[in-house]
């Protein structure tokens, strides 16, 4: 069965993920407007915790190399960005930033389905021998 394979698994995660990120984005989106509405947000999968292979990560070899605007020093920590704008109406969703998020969801949604489509092919090769 496909989803023995750890890679599969975990992709297959990330695309339910991303599917259900981008209704909570787009229910952010759609009550812009609404008094009192605080923007949502879905955690994100650990899937350090569940999956049962290495993560491969970025190793930063030398002190002069470039940081990652969103992470700090040490790999894999986000940086939090505080001050968003609250709107007079008491409303806490910032528009722009929702639609910067709506698109990283949907290239990363995009990068997903592209791996999961790769894995696919290299197991189909793997079984058959035929590409």
């Amino acid at each position: 069965m496909l989803s023995d394979f750890p890679v599969i698994a975990s992709l297959k995660s990330k695309l339910k993920w991303h599917q259900q990120r981008q209704g909570v984005l787009a229910e952010n989106v759609a009550n812009a407007d609404t008094p009192g509405f605080r923007a949502q947000e879905l955690k994100a999968p650990d899937f350090g915790s569940n999956a049962r292979v290495a993560a491969l990560g970025v190793a930063r070899t030398d002190a002069q190399h470039i940081v990652p605007a969103n992470q700090s020093a040490e790999f894999g920590v986000d940086r939090k960005i505080d001050g968003w704008e609250v709107t007079p109406e008491g409303n806490g969703v910032v528009l722009e930033e929702q639609m910067m998020k709506v698109a990283q969801n949907q290239m990363d949604y995009q990068l997903a389905t592209s791996l999961y489509s790769r894995a696919m092919s290299l197991l189909r090769i793997a079984a058959t021998g035929q590409r």
